[in-house]
């Protein structure tokens, strides 16, 4: 007979769990937003919402958006490049794209959401796989991840969207994704 042992720890479940209790948390009980998104204009009085505003959206699309990119690309990430190294570039992703909202937005906006860290593994992957082919709703067909990325990059030039934070994660992640791949080869 078998003993029971409990499932393996999965970086990518526990990091979209804690991004939908953190989302949940700020519906019930709105002034935790404003606690823990990051405005650059209160950094230095607030300086955890450099880490903390990864984990706040917006609203419902924001969440379903950033969480089902966590997936896939985290899923994918974290496979290819082991935990410790998904979860450092997921961080200092998010980390690095905040650094970048601070110093280029407006002191007094909000900066919230994983779209960052998101990036930075994206960035990651395509240096790492450049050729390999994603689905990107509602383009029919697969494209390169690469392509994929700089769609998404453009849109995040759109009013209302954190760029700074897109473009700092990104280039974290190419940095990562050169760096990660170094002396490997990856067949794809």
């Amino acid at each position: 007979m078998r003993a029971f042992s409990p499932s393996k720890f999965n970086a990518v479940l526990f990091l979209i769990a804690l991004n939908i209790l953190t989302f949940m948390a700020c519906l019930l009980r709105p002034e935790i937003f404003s606690f823990l998104g990051l405005i650059p204009a209160l950094f230095p009085q607030q300086p955890w919402t450099i880490v903390t505003n990864m984990f706040v959206h917006v609203g419902f699309g924001h969440i379903i958006f950033n969480m089902i990119s966590l997936y896939f690309l985290g899923s994918f990430s974290l496979r290819l490049v082991g935990e410790r190294n998904f979860l450092i570039v997921y961080f200092l992703g998010g980390i690095v794209g905040n650094i970048l909202f601070i110093l280029l937005a407006n002191p007094l906006s909000m900066g919230v959401g994983a779209s960052g860290a998101i990036f930075a593994l994206g960035g990651a992957l395509a240096a790492i796989a450049p050729r390999i082919r994603v689905f990107v709703f509602p383009i029919p067909a697969a494209i390169p991840l690469w392509v994929a990325i700089a769609l998404f990059l453009l849109i995040s030039f759109l009013p209302g969207i954190a760029w700074q934070a897109h473009v700092g994660g990104l280039i974290l992640g190419l940095g990562a994704g050169y760096f990660l791949k170094k002396g490997k080869t990856y067949y794809f």
